[in-house]
């Protein structure tokens, strides 16, 4: 009898035991579970970029065509002075030149008739100056009249009248013995030539012997058809790529856009002003050219590395508070390279996380 009792006991022990133990686990699964929750600290959130949501026109982007051409204000054309012969054309299309370098030299019946006034002037300045001393001095000796030094004093002041003439001739048009010199204005490259070694120039020609062009910065000139005109302005930003660079992107904005069509190709043309370091480009390239061009529409626009993809859905982590993030669904209206413009979700102002979102997203979405 003692014997039944005390295996009853121990029976009931395990029972009451095997209750009590689930009982045990549950609970320190739940204080894990507690221990364990993510939150978001102060210093977790100081070591996070943090963007604010601009509030921003939303643009398109837009595919052109264009060309390379020099800066009109850094371009000059090259007159013939005077008539002649070309006699030796010391340059070539292309070539870099210096301002004052000779590009050409003419033999000039014109120039050789410059050289001789300029003679004939500063010999006659020299003999005017004298006879004008001389009568300076029998004028005070009583030897000469009021009329005589009046008189010579006039054919002095002619001859130096006629010497400066002269002179500024000979200033504009060069010669060093040989000929006319065909000189270059100012520094750069030579992007036209209409001159070779024996041709007959006239000063009255109407064509420029050359065109000397700096090309440190350069135009692009982009086609904008009808349908597109309405949507670029001055201003917009413009990212330019060539066949001969194509991995090389050359950045500028729209300066100028004319206010007519062109009647032959039915398109407005627009300029792009743009440094040229290297002169890597050159006048005639052709050039694809994409316009961030206004939509239209005022959309807020977020920087895409903020953004967040996940089940077919887009979104951001917002930033309230002091130290509180949450899980925002946005809707895109539309991308421009790293650039997205949402529709609904978030507004100008407001704060998004823009580092390490994807993990705070997965840890934020589980709790």
């Amino acid at each position: 009898m003692t014997n039944t009792y005390k295996i009853f006991t121990l029976m009931a022990c395990f029972c009451m035991a095997a209750l009590v133990l689930p009982g045990c686990h549950h609970a320190d699964d739940a204080q894990d579970d507690k221990d364990t929750k993510f939150e978001v600290t102060d210093s977790l959130l100081k070591s996070l970029l943090i963007d604010t949501v601009e509030d921003a026109s939303a643009r398109t982007e837009i595919t052109l065509t264009g060309s390379i051409a020099p800066d009109e204000n850094k371009m000059v054309k090259v007159y013939p002075m005077v008539s002649g012969v070309a006699e030796n054309v010391k340059v070539q299309l292309g070539d870099v030149v210096h301002k004052g370098q000779t590009l050409a030299i003419m033999r000039s019946a014109e120039m050789a008739g410059f050289e001789k006034d300029y003679t004939s002037a500063t010999a006659d300045l020299r003999n005017a100056r004298r006879s004008y001393e001389t009568t300076q001095d029998l004028y005070k000796g009583g030897l000469a009249s009021q009329k005589d030094l009046e008189q010579a004093q006039g054919d002095y002041q002619k001859a130096v009248a006629e010497n400066k003439r002269a002179s500024a001739v000979m200033q504009i048009n060069k010669s060093n013995g040989q000929g006319y010199e065909i000189k270059a204005p100012i520094s750069g490259y030579v992007v036209e030539k209409n001159l070779n070694s024996n041709t007959q120039v006239r000063a009255d020609n109407s064509q420029n012997l050359f065109t000397i062009a700096d090309l440190s910065s350069v135009y692009v000139l982009v086609n904008i058809y009808e349908s597109d005109i309405s949507s670029v302005k001055i201003g917009d930003p413009v990212k330019i790529t060539t066949l001969s660079f194509p991995d090389k992107i050359f950045s500028g904005q729209i300066d100028r856009i004319d206010n007519m069509l062109d009647p032959d190709t039915k398109v407005v043309h627009a300029r792009v002003k743009i440094d040229n370091p290297g002169v890597l480009l050159k006048p005639e390239m052709f050039a694809s050219v994409k316009i961030k061009a206004r939509s239209g529409e005022d959309l807020p626009e977020v920087n895409t590395r903020t953004l967040i993809f996940d089940n077919d859905k887009n979104y951001v982590l917002v930033v309230d508070g002091k130290a509180h993030v949450r899980i925002q669904p946005i809707v895109i209206a539309k991308k421009v390279e790293d650039r997205a413009y949402i529709s609904s979700g978030i507004k100008a102002g407001d704060r998004i996380v823009a580092s390490r979102q994807v993990y705070l997203y997965e840890s934020l979405k589980d709790n």
